[in-house]
């Protein structure tokens, strides 16, 4: 077993606690993915919101943009009938600052509309299911932009940190 001075104890410690840090912090700060929805066409009327979540994996801690020009639509929160049906919700307000930011708290399908009159029913409405994302499946090479991969390059960090602070702890003491 290697024997260190007080100091190189002290340096490594250090650096220990650094690469700590930084594999629980990481997760964090680089796992959460912004969607913009539709991409650069936004919120609009006659738009496929179907295919445009085609190939997207969303998770808890991800959020959707909602840009369209301020006064010509709005984003309603609805659920699965309201959905179907194109109807408004009985209680609750619709976002129109015309960027509209929706963080993804929890699981579960999440269903969105337009509330102008006509917009829904010409295709103005996103229904997405949202995973917690620990059983996020590996990414696949037609999918790069799903956010599978930073998640899954994050894991293996976080994997490789967690290796090595026990290998560090192992031979320092």
């Amino acid at each position: 077993m290697a024997t260190f001075s007080s100091k190189n104890k002290e340096m490594m410690v250090s650096m220990i606690a650094a690469v700590a840090v930084l594999a629980v912090l990481a997760p964090t700060m680089v796992s959460a993915k912004q969607y913009v929805v539709g991409d650069d066409k936004g919120w609009t009327k006659d738009f496929d919101y179907t295919t445009w979540t085609a190939g997207k994996q969303f998770f808890v801690g991800d959020s959707l943009v909602f840009n369209y020009a301020q006064g010509g639509h709005n984003v309603f929160k609805v659920n699965g009938t309201d959905f179907m049906q194109c109807s408004k919700p009985l209680v609750g307000a619709p976002l129109t600052t015309g960027s509209d930011e929706i963080p993804l708290k929890t699981t579960g399908r999440k269903w969105y509309i337009c509330g102008v009159a006509g917009h829904c029913a010409s295709g103005q409405k996103l229904v997405i299911t949202v995973s917690d994302g620990s059983a996020a499946p590996a990414p696949t090479p037609t999918s790069p932009s799903t956010g599978a991969v930073s998640r899954s390059i994050i894991n293996a960090g976080f994997a490789a940190a967690m290796v090595v602070v026990g290998f560090f702890g192992v031979v320092m003491f």
